[in-house]
C-alpha cells in the first residue's frame, strides 16, 4: 500500500473516532435530560375561595303598604247663614257643644214681625169674608164670574202674605241643621246679620275623614272598601275604610284625593291635624334584610349578594316595600336563599367562596357578631 493511501485512510479513522465521540456525548446528555423529571417551574397553585358569612332566609308573607302623610278633617263642616235680617238677642249654646239635628242655636229679635203676622191675620180674615160673600151672591146671580175670582186671588194673596211672615218669624229661630259641634259662633249677641251673613259653624266628627293625596304612579293599588291604618301625631291610631277614590287628577300637584273614613263615635280623636296614613294593598313574599347587606352592582341598581347550591356568588336586584325598626322587607330574592352579611364587598357575582353559617340572632342589632369571618377581610 502507497504511502499516500495510508496517509488518508488514517485521516478517515481520526475522523470517524471524532464524529463517534460527539455521537456519544450528545446521547449522554441526553439520556441524562430525559432519566430525569423536567426541571420546570409548577404551575401556580389555585388561590383559596374567600369565606364570607351566610345566613339562610325564608321568605315570609308580609303586607305590601302603600304608606302617605295627610291631614284628619271632619266628615261635615256647615257653616250655618241666616235666613233672616235681625239683630242677635240671644245664644242658646256654647263655643263647642254638642247638638243634634234642629237644635236651636241663636234667637234673633222679633222687631215687628209679631205685629206684620197679626196684620196678615187679619187682611186673611177680611179676604175670606168677602169671598165667601162673592160666593154667594154668584149662587143667586147677582155677582159675574170675574168678581168671584178676584175675591179669591184676594184671598190666595191675604195667605200668601201671612205665610211669608210666619215663615220669617221662624227663621228668627237658627237651627243646627246637622247634628255636630259647634266650632265657631260668627256673630255676637247685639250684632246685626243680613239674610245669607254666617252665623255658625257646626262639624261632625263622627266619622273623621284622612285626607291623602296618591301620586299617579301609585293611584292603581288603591280601591274604596280597603282598609286602611292612620297613625296620629300624638301616638294614638285608628282604622279605617277608603270611602272616595278621586278620578281626575289635581291639575297642579297631578295626585289623586283619597278619603279614608275613620270611626270617631265618642268625638275622642280630634280633626284638622296632620297624621300618617298606611294602606295595605297586597300581600307578597318578602325577607328581612338589614341595610349593611345590601349594595349596588355595576348598573346601579339596589340588592344583596346571596350564594347559590355550587357556592358562587349571586346578585339579585331587590324592592324595598317596607321599613322596620330592625331592617327593611324586600322583595326579588328567592324563597329560600343564602345571604352573604360579611365579606359581601370582597366578592363578586361568579366567584366561588367559602361560606360559614352564622344565625340570624347574631345579626340583629345589638348583638354581637365577629369582626371578621375566616379568610375574608374586616
Amino acid at each position: 500500500m502507497s504511502r499516500s493511501l495510508w496517509s488518508r485512510l488514517r485521516g478517515q479513522a481520526r475522523l470517524l473516532v471524532a464524529l463517534g465521540v460527539v455521537v456519544l456525548v450528545v446521547a449522554w446528555i441526553a439520556s441524562g435530560m430525559f432519566g430525569r423529571e423536567a426541571d420546570e417551574p409548577r404551575e401556580a397553585a389555585e388561590p383559596r375561595p374567600m369565606t364570607v358569612a351566610v345566613t339562610e332566609l325564608e321568605a315570609e308573607p308580609v303586607e305590601r303598604l302603600l304608606v302617605l302623610q295627610g291631614r284628619v278633617e271632619p266628615d261635615l263642616r256647615v257653616m250655618v247663614r241666616a235666613e233672616t235680617a235681625g239683630q242677635v238677642a240671644e245664644w242658646t249654646v256654647a263655643r263647642g257643644a254638642t247638638v243634634a239635628a234642629e237644635d236651636l242655636l241663636a234667637q234673633l229679635r222679633m222687631d215687628d214681625r209679631e205685629a206684620r203676622r197679626r196684620q196678615a191675620i187679619a187682611r186673611l180674615r177680611g179676604a175670606e169674608s168677602e169671598y165667601e160673600a162673592a160666593q154667594r151672591l154668584h149662587d143667586q146671580g147677582h155677582v159675574s164670574r170675574t168678581q168671584l175670582e178676584a175675591r179669591e186671588a184676594e184671598r190666595e194673596a191675604a195667605r200668601a202674605e201671612l205665610q211669608a211672615i210666619e215663615l220669617d218669624i221662624r227663621n228668627t229661630r237658627i237651627t243646627a241643621p246637622v247634628a255636630g259641634v259647634v266650632n265657631q259662633r260668627l256673630a255676637d249677641r247685639g250684632e246685626f246679620v243680613g239674610r245669607g251673613d254666617p252665623v255658625a259653624e257646626v262639624v261632625d266628627n263622627d266619622p273623621l275623614l284622612a285626607v291623602v293625596h296618591v301620586a299617579q304612579h301609585q293611584i292603581g293599588r288603591v280601591e274604596t272598601g280597603q282598609r286602611a291604618r292612620i297613625r296620629f301625631l300624638d301616638g294614638r291610631r285608628a282604622e279605617g275604610e277608603v270611602r272616595f277614590v278621586a278620578r281626575v287628577a289635581e291639575p297642579g300637584t297631578q295626585t289623586f284625593r283619597v278619603e279614608i273614613a275613620v270611626p270617631n263615635p265618642e268625638a275622642a280623636l280630634p280633626s284638622g291635624i296632620s297624621a300618617g296614613v298606611e294602606i295595605p294593598t297586597a300581600t307578597v313574599l318578602a325577607h328581612k334584610l338589614s341595610p349593611a347587606w345590601m349594595g349596588l352592582d355595576d348598573e346601579g341598581r339596589v340588592g344583596a349578594k346571596t350564594v347559590d347550591d355550587d357556592d358562587r356568588v349571586v346578585f339579585h336586584g331587590v324592592e324595598v316595600i317596607r321599613a322596620a325598626a330592625d331592617g327593611v322587607w324586600v322583595t326579588g330574592l328567592p324563597e329560600h336563599v343564602r345571604v352573604i352579611t360579611i365579606g359581601q364587598g370582597f366578592v363578586t357575582a361568579g366567584e366561588r367562596v367559602q361560606t360559614q353559617p352564622v344565625d340570624r340572632e347574631a345579626e340583629a342589632p345589638g348583638a354581637t357578631a365577629p369582626d371578621t369571618v375566616d379568610g375574608a377581610l374586616p
